[in-house]
């Protein structure tokens, strides 16, 4: 992380699906020491808004965000609110800001609050994502994540999820979630929260310094590493075919709707260093023809021009944070690895694309890619 992006403010991301413990896990959070100099944003929809009644938070701490969805008719005020709060931290007004948490609507898509964060400029300078937590409720999730493309897309994009009332569910049904989940953010950190207490320790990590934490890092690229190769992996254990156009096949024949909307995930290594303004004008290319469904993307870099220092990349939807380099790789393994977690696009229009716009020879792509045409 640069000098600049380490003085920005992070904001923190909490969503989940309806009535998955969002309120109850905020209220904890809120009641630690380091949470001192936080803000928080509530996003409500609907005419009377209620949950903002349950959070325990000093007036100067709080903002209500109750015309409509923070990821769609409110993105105007969540940019003025952002900026307000900072306004009045700067001017003394109020004690000084250190973070922002945002908590979304059961029913709101985390993407385009990211997208905000990164693609405003004054934003930009100013605040710095610091992570997704998307809480999931132990009992009802599997169906939840089935029938509602809303929750599959909070999973799909978060960073660490949170399992809730796993006290109410049996081990099976836990254990299915798990494998759910494992597909859906299969690099995401996980843990289970009980009447709202965590391990707030790894959500405050979120928050911290992420191209900073070697461990963290090594920890994601570890996971990716063994992503399936061929798309979604099944409940029943078997891969599918890689995901065509609309990801909708059922391999399993009876289990999940549409692959859970179309979302997929599936993973590059590369094993020759990358030549950067080819690889950049990719990355153009692809988040120009398919960034609306391009959930989310990871990578870690091996530049041909400084192979010792790999760079680290982050995408959502059709932005990407600038690059960032690392003084050191994390590991001994120095191949570029990319992850996608995308809705609808074919692993092999990812591939291909490599091959043709990026220069990267389809022999040093594992798993191997075709030709391009």
């Amino acid at each position: 992380m640069s000098e600049a992006d380490a003085v920005k403010i992070p904001v923190t991301v909490l969503t989940g699906f309806l009535g998955s413990g969002k309120t109850t896990l905020l209220n904890r959070l809120l009641r630690r020491p380091a949470m001192a100099g936080a803000a928080v944003i509530v996003n409500e929809f609907g005419e009377v808004g209620l949950d903002h009644l349950l959070i325990e938070a000093s007036e100067e701490q709080f903002t209500l965000l109750d015309n409509g969805c923070v990821c769609c008719t409110v993105r105007g005020d969540l940019v003025e609110t952002l900026k307000e709060l900072e306004r009045r931290s700067r001017a003394g007004e109020t004690p000084p800001l250190r973070r922002v948490v945002i908590e979304t609507t059961g029913l709101a898509d985390p993407a385009p609050i990211l997208h905000t964060l990164i693609a405003e400029p004054e934003l930009a300078a100013r605040f710095r994502v610091g992570g997704v937590v998307t809480t999931v409720d132990a009992m009802n999730g599997l169906a939840t994540l089935g029938r509602h493309a809303e929750a599959a897309k909070q999973v799909a994009v978060v960073d660490h999820l949170l399992v809730t009332k796993t006290d109410l569910a049996s081990p099976e049904t836990v254990e299915a979630l798990g494998r759910r989940l494992d597909v859906l953010a299969p690099t995401a950190s996980r843990g289970i929260a009980s009447n709202g207490e965590a391990d707030f320790e790894a959500l405050d990590a979120l928050a911290g310094d992420e191209t900073g934490k070697r461990e963290r890092l090594a920890a994601w690229l570890e996971k990716a590493a063994v992503l399936p190769v061929h798309g979604l992996m099944h409940e029943h254990g078997h891969a599918g075919h890689d995901c065509g156009p609309d990801c909708d096949h059922d391999h399993s024949h009876h289990h999940h709707h549409a692959h859970d909307h179309g979302i997929c995930s599936y993973s590059f290594v590369i094993d020759e260093p990358v030549e950067w303004a080819s690889f950049a004008r990719w990355l153009d290319y692809v988040a120009m023809l398919k960034g609306e469904d391009m959930l989310r993307m990871k990578g870690l870099v091996c530049r041909a021009d400084d192979p010792a220092r790999p760079m680290v990349l982050h995408g959502v939807q059709h932005v990407f944070h600038p690059p960032v380099r690392l003084d050191a790789w994390p590991s001994a393994d120095r191949r570029t690895r990319l992850v996608f977690i995308v809705r609808g696009i074919a692993r092999e229009m990812i591939a291909t694309t490599l091959v043709k716009f990026a220069g990267i020879g389809a022999g040093s792509i594992d798993p191997p890619a075709r030709s391009a045409a």
